[in-house]
């Protein structure tokens, strides 16, 4: 299969920008400046354990990678990985694990395409979890939140006013120095030309990625992603979409997530944690049932991934246990794509939550291409948060005026481009979560503290 990239207007900026630095290089006389135009998106940090971390690449052309990389203490010592072909088959990614790290350390590291230095103009680095228990309190953590992320490409684009913007959110994404960066689904959007195709979904997640503004974030700071029905698929999709399995093989190409299909299924679920923070990235999509079917049992997670959900936030010991969802879960109204549009199976998750009396438990969300936090007040149970953070680049939406969600907190809502900030700090008898959201340029618009008292 031969995957040709078309040269539209949104395309041609990292293949300008990589031509640009691979002609400063060469006045300076820097040999091999061919090289950096074979990159073509990333370098990205995927899941960093504390024994190793995953490291991703996309070229141009099929190549050899390799990343060497150094403790921040002891940078006079060099590690190198294994080297790892790109190929047609695979839309040219690489994902590399850097296995000789010890847990709370910060690493610098460098790519090599075909044996040579590819220099970037930002910061490269990663991190590793620390090893505290039994030793200390958790150590504080930052983790960023966004989802709706629509990168304009006018070829394939819906005639009219662009839909994607504001890419300059990214840079105060990067400020914020996040730990980890939660991609809450429509990290993508397949367009009419994509869906049939492994040419063209490969082509829409490779032009997403690439975007110049992007690349500083992917470099400094670990990311971990579900999807939504944008990059799933069509607007709106669920599991009679034939070309899941194209989209579910790109996923897996394009992120550095811990193994997927966690629940057994085919699907995207997988978990992740950082300090005493877990995060549990369900598949809203996999298993779905058309929204509009009046016979049968109406599936939105579905019954086997609800299982592997209880028992996994019943196995978890983290104060803080973050169940990412594509749409949102404790909104009241049955409309557009959220949880309460499947309303028996939404009910039944939230019954058998009560009855575990699992501590610690907050909804994450995006789609809604709004941000709000929504509290569910339950008798005898500690309150049930919901927090949706959308749109990062695609348009805003008025969506909310009308949908009345009962349980929208006053003061949250907000419908311009944003991105959200938890900050996890304090005693282990004592932590608090801080939940704050910031504008385009990085300012901030509200926080809420809820205490993991609350949630006991």
């Amino acid at each position: 299969m031969t995957i040709i990239f078309s040269m539209t207007p949104a395309q041609k900026l990292p293949f300008v920008a990589a031509l640009t630095l691979a002609g400063l290089l060469l006045c300076t006389g820097v040999g091999h400046a061919q090289i950096s135009s074979t990159l073509q998106s990333g370098p990205m940090v995927g899941a960093a354990q504390m024994r190793e971390v995953t490291l991703w690449v996309q070229t141009t052309r099929p190549a050899e990678v390799q990343f060497v990389y150094w403790d921040s203490l002891a940078p006079s010592r060099r590690y190198t990985t294994a080297t790892v072909q790109t190929e047609t088959t695979t839309a040219f990614t690489a994902k590399v694990i850097a296995d000789t790290v010890r847990p709370g350390r910060i690493y610098g590291y460098e790519l090599r395409i075909n044996r040579v230095v590819v220099p970037r103009p930002y910061p490269l680095r990663f991190a590793t979890p620390a090893l505290w228990q039994w030793r200390t309190d958790p150590p504080p953590v930052r983790i960023a939140l966004a989802s709706c992320f629509y990168v304009n490409e006018p070829e394939f684009d819906r005639p009219g006013v662009p839909y994607g913007d504001a890419y300059g959110i990214l840079r105060a994404v990067t400020a914020a120095k996040p730990d980890v960066m939660l991609w809450l689904g429509d990290n993508a959007y397949l367009r009419e030309a994509d869906f049939d195709s492994r040419t063209g979904i490969f082509h829409r997640y490779t032009h997403s990625r690439s975007l110049p503004e992007l690349q500083p974030l992917l470099a400094a700071t670990t990311h971990i992603a579900t999807w939504d029905d944008h990059d799933f698929g069509p607007n709106d999709s669920d599991r009679s979409y034939a070309g899941r399995f194209l989209t579910r093989q790109a996923f897996e190409l394009f992120w550095g997530n811990p193994p997927l299909g966690a629940d057994g299924s085919g699907g995207v679920t997988t978990t992740y944690g950082w300090s005493d923070v877990d995060v549990f990235l369900t598949d809203n999509r996999w298993n779905r049932d058309a929204q509009n079917r009046v016979t049968g049992a109406q599936s939105y997670l579905g019954r086997d991934q609800i299982e592997w959900l209880l028992n996994s936030l019943k196995s978890s010991r983290a104060t803080f246990k973050l169940v990412v969802v594509g749409g949102q879960t404790v909104n009241s109204s049955a409309t557009f794509e959220n949880y309460a549009t499947y309303g028996a199976e939404r009910e039944f998750l939230l019954n058998r939550l009560a009855m575990e009396r699992i501590p610690g438990i907050i909804f994450l969300s995006g789609d809604k291409h709004w941000t709000e936090l929504s509290k569910m007040t339950r008798p005898g149970r500690y309150p049930l948060y919901d927090l949706t953070v959308s749109p990062l680049t695609a348009g805003p939406s008025d969506g909310w005026k009308s949908e009345q969600n009962a349980y929208r907190v006053d003061g949250t809502m907000f419908n311009d481009r944003n991105f959200g900030l938890l900050d996890v700090s304090g005693p282990a008898d004592a932590r608090v979560l801080t939940i704050i959201i910031q504008d385009r340029a990085g300012k901030e618009i509200w926080r809420r503290a809820i205490p993991a008292a609350e949630l006991k």
